[in-house]
């Protein structure tokens, strides 16, 4: 069936009057900006927290909701960019943390805690050796610092359009106008934003996801330039363009390729990981990496991250060529939230709920698409899900920026967030469910919805 054209003076005038509402319904949370920008730059501590014409700013979160300073309750599906998988203040990781803090907060020191954490990655992973970090993006640079010593090469290739933490090796090709792209097999290194050196940026070398051929080709061109890569860093499902998934024997096809040439397999499931699966994408696809990074969902609310991988990989780090340190890396607190997180909070029995909720929420956003002719589909794994407003299937960032419907992303945010749904701010971003939502929750989710497209279609 053909999908309906949607007014785009329509579009507008809703994303006036909901933008008009949403501002009205948080005068707390503008006095809070008028205070904070005082001190803190843009008002927030991350630019991916900047909206116009302020933040939401948040005060609490029990379990699937959060309250905002004005005192508006929300259901969750925003969950911190996917680290609250969980669930807020989880009763379980709170009362590990409380009995931590009392046995002191920090040593730089290793622990127990740490020694069973590592014991539950290895086993979830397949991957025997890990070492600590404090985020995703200190998780990715020291995963290609580490393959690099464990290559003796530079170049490193990333998907086009890919977010893999925010050190320079990988703020390159990430948000880019589409008509800056460049060649399916000649893409372009580009730094995002400003203070990147263009020498970094030509060490980082990108290409189309989903398209293994096109990866094939790139890297044989830079072996004949004496530029073999040391790895290859991907997300095995991409997750900051809503949610692309790997096409069938796409990523058993890259594993092929770079087992061939003798370069390194990063797995970057920083955003996938624990909030799809006991083991990750690494379990849910079957192809297992040489390196993988984790971080987000792995604290439980508390910052954290891990590296894993083979033996012969982390060789360079057991005998001291490499320097992995950190003074917070295994922080106690962290550690003993990770423990309970990974031992008795995300089970089997958590993730078959959360495969049960998201599939009941992927039918029923389907459902509303189906039903109102919208140019869109539902898509997602595990805890992660969007709807993408796109008359074609996206496969890549190329695909992305053709034809993904940025003005009806932004709408859509809006209505959430005037109904009581606190979603994450970007077009390019997904909802993650948690282990303490409901069907009754994901309900709610496609009834607001549903209202959007009533308001659009009729």
């Amino acid at each position: 069936m053909a999908t309906v054209t949607i007014d785009r003076e329509r579009i507008r005038k809703l994303t006036e009057r909901e933008h008009g509402r949403l501002n009205d319904r948080t005068p707390g949370s503008q006095e809070l900006y008028e205070r904070a920008r005082a001190t803190l730059s843009g008002g927030v501590a991350s630019s991916y927290q900047l909206r116009d014409p302020w933040p939401i700013y948040l005060s609490r979160g029990q379990g699937p909701r959060v309250w905002d300073v004005d005192g508006n309750p929300m259901l969750d599906f925003h969950n911190g960019f996917g680290s609250m998988v969980q669930g807020h203040a989880h009763p379980t990781i709170s009362k590990a943390v409380r009995e931590r803090v009392e046995l002191g907060t920090h040593f730089a020191a290793p622990t127990e805690d740490a020694v069973v954490v590592g014991e539950e990655l290895a086993r979830r992973w397949g991957l025997p050796r890990w070492r600590y970090v404090n985020s995703g993006s200190e998780a990715t640079m020291d995963a290609i610092r580490i393959a690099r010593a464990a290559t003796g090469r530079d170049t490193i290739v990333k998907i086009f359009g890919s977010y893999h933490g925010h050190h320079d090796y990988v703020m390159v090709s990430i948000g880019v106008p589409y008509d800056a792209i460049g060649d399916r097999l000649n893409l372009a290194s580009l730094p995002y934003g400003a203070g990147i050196p263009q020498a970094v940026v030509d060490m980082t070398i990108p290409v189309p996801f989903n398209d293994a051929a096109a990866m094939r080709v790139r890297i044989e061109r830079l072996i004949e330039e004496g530029r073999k890569p040391a790895c290859v860093i991907m997300e095995p499902a991409m997750m900051n363009l809503g949610v692309v998934l790997p096409e069938p024997g796409y990523l058993e096809a890259v594993r092929e390729l770079t087992r061939e040439h003798g370069i390194l397999l990063i797995f970057d499931e920083v955003k996938t990981g624990l909030c799809i699966a006991a083991g990750g994408a690494t379990e849910r696809f079957g192809v297992v990496p040489d390196m993988v990074t984790l971080a987000k969902a792995l604290g439980g609310g508390l910052p954290s991250g891990a590296i894993g991988g083979s033996e012969e990989v982390f060789e360079v780090v057991e005998s001291g060529k490499v320097y992995q340190v950190g003074t917070y890396n295994g922080n106690p607190l962290s550690m003993a939230a990770a423990r309970a997180n990974l031992l008795d909070v995300l089970t089997p029995e958590a993730y078959t709920h959360l495969d049960d909720l998201n599939e009941h929420l992927l039918a029923g956003c389907q459902s509303v698409i189906d039903r109102y002719n919208l140019p869109g589909y539902a898509v997602g794994v595990g805890s992660k899900g969007c709807v993408t407003f796109s008359p074609r299937k996206i496969l890549d960032y190329e695909t992305f920026k053709e034809h993904q419907d940025a003005e009806l992303a932004d709408l859509a945010w809006l209505y959430n967030m005037n109904r009581g749904i606190f979603m994450t701010p970007g077009r390019e971003e997904e909802w993650t469910l948690s282990i303490t939502h409901g069907f009754e929750d994901c309900d709610r989710f496609v009834a607001v919805f549903e209202e959007m497209a009533a308001n659009l279609t009729t």
